[in-house]
This record gives C-alpha cells, sequence and structure tokens, in this order.
C-alpha cells in the first residue's frame, strides 16, 4: 500500500510539474499509519461528483510535528492539507500561517463539518486562542487523554488514581515515563498545584500557559525525585515493556493504553488505564489549511470528507485511535454491552448512559479535570532545557537494555508485518 501510494504521489508530482494545473491537485501530509489510505481514492471520485471537477490527492506523511512546521514556516511548502498537533495548531495559527476554512464552498447538504462537530471540540478549540476562534481555521482528527497505565497485578486503582504513583518507591525500576517533556510537565505541575487549584486560586487552564521559572523550577525537583526509579524515558517501546511485564506503571497516552492493554491481554498480563484524580491533559490531531496552499476549496471539500461519519469510523478502526468526530453513528459503532454505562453527553449530545470503553471515551466526571495543552512560544525552550537537565547523561544500565531489545521487537516486527488492526495501534512522536 505505501509503495503504491508514493507511485501514486510521484506521479501526480510528476503531471504537475509537466502540465503546471495544479488546481486539479490537493497536497496532503499527515502523520505516519494515521488514515485508512483506501478512502483517498474515494475522495477523488466524490470530489468529482459533487463538484464535477477532477482531483488528484498527493499524499505524504511525516513523523515529527517540528519537521512538518519547517517545512511550511521556513520553505513554505505549499501543502494544501496538514494534520498537526494542538499546540503546533497553536502556534501556526498565532504566527499566521493558517488559511480560513472555507466553509461557503460546501453546500449544507453534505457540509459534514458543520453536521457533526461535538461540543465539546468546539469549546476547546474556541479556547486555544481567545482572541482568534481556531474552530474557522481547524478541525479536530483524533483526541485522547494522558494519563497512568499499569499492572493491576502488582499496584492497585488507588495507587494508580494519583500522579505521585511515578514516585512510589514500591515501584522503583519498572516505572516508565514518556520522552515527551511537554506531555510530563502538564500532568506533573497539575499535582504540585493542587492546593492552588482546590482553592480555586488557579486554574487548568492558567496552569498549561504557565511557563514561569518557578513552575518550572517546581517541576524539574519533582522528576529529579522520580529519576531514580525510571526504568526508562521512552517515545515507543514503553507499552511493549508493560506488555512483558518489565514496567508495572507507565505515564502514557490512551493511544497507546488502548493497544497495551488488548496485547497484554493475549499474553495472560492484566493492564488497565486511567486519568489520576488530580487531573490530566487532553490532546488532539487536527486538519489546518496552511498559508501557502494553492488549492483551498479542494482543502475544505476533504477535510470535510473526513468528518462524513463512515469515512471517520473507517480512520478509527484502521488507525487505532479516536475521532474527534461528533456524529452518533460514530458513538453507536463504539458501543460495547460489556462495558459499564458512562456519561458522554460532553461529546455526543444526549449519550448521558452510554456502554463505551472509557479508555477512548472518558466519562465527563474525568474530562471536567483535564485541560488542553498550549504552546508556550520562545519559553519552549525553557522546558526542553529543563527536560535536558532532568534525564543527563547518566541514563540507568537497564534503559540501554530496553532500548536494545525494542530495536531486535522493532526489526522483528518489520519482516513479520503486521498482522492485525490491533497491532497497529503505536504512538507517533507527536511532541
Amino acid at each position: 500500500m505505501k509503495i503504491k501510494s508514493f507511485l501514486l504521489a510521484a506521479l501526480a508530482v510528476l503531471t504537475v510539474s509537466c502540465t503546471g494545473d495544479r488546481d486539479k491537485v490537493l497536497k496532503v501530509y499527515n502523520w505516519s499509519d494515521y488514515i485508512d489510505e483506501s478512502v483517498i481514492p474515494e475522495f477523488e471520485q466524490w470530489y468529482l461528483e459533487k463538484t464535477g471537477e477532477e482531483i488528484s490527492v498527493v499524499y505524504q506523511t511525516f513523523d515529527v510535528n517540528e519537521t512538518m512546521l519547517s517545512k511550511i514556516e521556513k520553505g513554505h511548502e505549499d501543502y494544501d492539507v496538514v494534520c498537526p498537533s494542538d499546540y503546533i495548531i497553536e502556534r501556526m495559527l498565532n504566527s499566521g500561517l493558517l488559511l480560513p476554512l472555507d466553509f461557503a464552498s460546501i453546500p449544507d447538504s453534505v457540509n459534514y463539518i458543520a453536521l457533526n462537530r461535538s461540543p465539546y471540540i468546539q469549546g476547546v478549540f474556541r479556547d486555544i486562542n481567545p482572541e482568534i476562534d481556531a474552530n474557522a481555521y481547524s478541525v479536530a482528527y483524533m483526541w485522547g487523554t494522558t494519563g497512568i497505565l499499569y499492572n493491576t497485578a502488582e499496584v492497585s486503582t488507588e495507587e494508580a488514581s494519583t500522579w505521585d504513583v511515578i514516585r512510589n518507591p514500591k515501584f522503583s525500576g519498572r516505572i516508565l515515563i514518556k520522552d515527551a517533556p511537554r506531555d510530563v510537565y502538564g500532568p506533573v505541575l497539575i499535582y504540585l498545584r493542587q492546593k492552588e487549584l482546590q482553592e480555586g486560586s488557579v486554574t487548568l487552564q492558567e496552569l498549561m500557559r504557565d511557563s514561569s521559572d518557578g513552575s518550572i523550577a517546581d517541576v524539574e525537583n519533582y522528576l529529579r525525585e522520580v529519576k531514580d526509579g525510571v526504568l526508562g524515558w521512552e517515545a515507543d517501546f514503553g507499552k511493549d515493556q508493560m506488555t512483558k511485564g518489565r514496567g508495572v506503571v507507565s505515564l502514557n497516552w490512551s493511544g497507546d493504553a488502548v493497544w497495551a492493554i488488548e496485547e497484554a491481554a493475549t499474553v495472560g498480563v492484566s493492564l488497565d488505564y486511567l486519568v489520576p484524580e488530580e487531573g490530566s491533559t487532553v490532546w488532539f490531531d487536527g486538519w489546518v489549511i496552511p498559508k501557502y496552499a494553492k488549492n483551498q476549496k479542494a482543502a475544505t471539500w476533504f477535510i470535510d470528507f473526513m468528518c462524513r461519519p463512515d469515512i471517520a469510523i473507517r480512520n478509527m478502526e484502521e488507525t487505532g485511535y479516536v475521532s474527534a468526530n461528533g456524529a452518533m453513528e460514530v458513538l453507536e459503532s463504539q458501543l460495547d454491552e460489556e462495558c459499564e454505562p458512562i456519561d458522554l453527553s460532553y461529546f455526543f449530545p444526549g449519550a448521558d448512559s452510554v456502554c463505551v470503553n472509557p479508555v477512548l471515551y472518558p466519562d465527563k466526571a474525568v474530562i471536567d479535570r483535564c485541560a488542553l495543552e498550549h504552546d508556550w512560544g520562545a519559553d519552549t525552550d525553557k522546558l526542553l532545557a529543563m527536560w535536558a537537565r532532568v534525564k543527563g547523561d547518566n541514563a540507568s544500565s537497564w534503559t540501554f537494555v530496553i532500548i536494545a531489545v525494542a530495536l531486535v521487537a522493532a526489526l522483528a516486527a518489520v519482516v513479520a508485518s503486521r498482522r492485525n488492526a490491533a497491532q497497529r495501534r503505536r504512538r507517533r512522536s507527536r511532541r
């Protein structure tokens, strides 16, 4: 599939360079393994049927947000649609690097963006920039939470219900933490500022924008206490170590957690995931149209097509992540009578008692104590410097053993290929 996609993209690029007919080409730049690629030719046919215009999609992928941003910000690449993470959407919005979505070009009958936007998503995107409504410039694609993945045979629910579990000496040497400073800083600061949060002297959203020297120092001091018990700072191998029982606590993303829980069950290891009681962060990836796009109309129609319920469901099934689409058809596709009923009325109006996996869709009580992380602008360098100091150069011997094992496992996986949808649920380096 990837070779075929590459050849088709190369052919489309060659066609454009030869004919100069750029208005018949749509350049899409997305994360690797983050779409059901069979929907791309379907979009081309759908676009022709709805507009009477031919379109060829040039589909390319990236693995790091900053790589994508640099190509647009510095290289002025003419991508028509890209899919950055939340803080990059904020950075691009604040820097004037996004074009507004051309809603007027889409008939009401097929405007799936307007029909299926979750009220929760709309509210979160409105908070990205109080002065500019991000909903006019972006549409959420997938989303999730940050929490604790834990081995139920070794760690109790009560122990896992606080972020301080990563400092618990009982689990020293068996704790895994994401090598993602932004996703670690937020939860730790939320834990450290519990008194202020309970008193109401600060809000979660204010904490997510707090890049003060004092807060950075507090988080750094806490992480230095955590450090000696950390089995590994990981970008992707942590969930695999959890399934093998080498780790028992992991600060992780919900998308990785779903994969790990399912994979661990096949080898008799029981894992679970929760968002600690103190609160946490939510993350989003979303579709945007960059400033230098050449086909704004087709880009808007493509984003709209991605919001069609059946397409959203197929992309969920292919990638293993949770769609930000608020259509009831999406909810119905996730119903599971083996799960306890939870309140999802914040996301799907009227769905106040539905049986779905709470790792995929958190209960309203959980989401009420979560907030979106924000871009720090120039202060991001302070965060990265703190992270480098905490990790230092003295990684434990266990870390190198784990990395070696992970590399061998990764090579084996390449040779054996992926056998099912669950194995596709691997996290990209979002941060």
